[in-house]
């Protein structure tokens, strides 16, 4: 009788499913998709203009930067109800969390600073200045190196966690909108949008070594604008977001070559990996749609249909 016990309560047990959340930012919206079926479940209200987004550690709450509100709404992921909204600063933009769940650090977009806060406490631990129209914001996998990119400026500003300082900056092409570490903290990969470059940085040297460069027959080289960057935890592979070129760059991230272009929706923006990392979802601003890869196959297995301009997307940890 326990056994029979034991195995209907392990039944009745709801399964963990994975969730993708994706930032709709003229739909002043969240849209809501099952992993598994690859279908929106719900769509839930956020503040205005909702770009960056990312998930808790324990993934009970998340938060999306409403940019136009100047500030951060929190919403439990069990109901899609906002519980609180942070002290963001203004414009708040992209942001990342750090690997213990708190601070959140933020890039505020009109202000030229970087805002850092306790989301326990709702506190603001630090104003860093940086350069003009910071964006792009990674976090080294140890936690003691933030870096954020100036859009206008055109560096990478390394900041030291302790300390809340900037301790170098390093050039690289214009417009960058994305920071992202390989995760052996070695290097720092930073796309370039109006320069149609990725910067690959020698961390310890705080130097450029490498510059990927892409070539699409057919598709013009001004439309070929590198944003969102994801790199597989092996090290084997790098995606990069082609924005308006409608494609996804699959490179060796080894090698530095580019493998394959996937076509995806229109203008595509940034991208998110399962937790699993076999599959890749990427958000297509003017085609208002989400594309779902499968990273092994490098292939598109499903176009998902969301909100107005999708801009970010986050998915649940495991």
């Amino acid at each position: 009788m326990a056994v029979l016990a034991a195995a209907l309560l392990g039944a009745a047990a709801p399964a963990c499913a994975l969730t993708a959340y994706v930032s709709n930012e003229k739909g002043n919206s969240v849209s809501v998709i099952d992993v598994e079926t690859l279908a929106v479940t719900a769509t839930w209200k956020v503040g205005r203009r909702p770009r960056g987004i990312t998930v808790s550690k324990d993934g009970k709450e998340l938060y999306v930067c409403a940019s136009d509100d100047d500030r951060i709404d929190v919403l439990d992921t069990a109901t899609g109800k906002t519980l609180r909204s942070l002290r963001s600063g203004p414009d708040p933009e992209q942001f990342i969390l750090d690997a213990s769940g708190n601070p959140l650090y933020v890039a505020n977009e009109d202000d030229s600073q970087v805002t850092i806060i306790d989301i326990e406490k709702n506190k603001v631990l630090a104003e860093i200045p940086v350069g003009v129209e910071p964006e792009g914001m990674g976090l080294s996998p140890d936690g003691k190196i933030l870096v954020n990119t100036s859009e206008t400026t055109n560096m990478a500003h390394f900041i030291d966690t302790k300390t809340f300082q900037v301790i170098d900056n390093v050039l690289v092409d214009a417009r960058p909108r994305f920071a992202e570490f390989t995760a052996d903290g070695k290097f720092l990969w930073v796309s370039a949008e109006v320069g149609g470059t990725v910067s690959i940085i020698d961390v310890a040297a705080r130097r450029v070594v490498k510059k990927i460069t892409f070539k699409i027959p057919g598709v013009n080289d001004e439309a070929i604008q590198p944003v969102g960057i994801r790199i597989a935890k092996d090290g084997a592979k790098a995606f990069v977001a082609l924005g308006p070129a409608n494609r996804v760059a699959v490179v060796d991230a080894r090698t530095y070559e580019v493998g394959k272009y996937l076509p995806v929706g229109q203008r595509v923006w940034q991208l998110a990996f399962t937790p699993d990392q076999k599959m890749l979802f990427s958000t297509n601003g003017t085609s208002n749609d989400v594309s779902v890869i499968d990273v092994a196959a490098e292939k598109v297995v499903k176009s998902i249909p969301v909100g107005l301009l999708p801009w970010g997307v986050a998915i649940s940890p495991q």
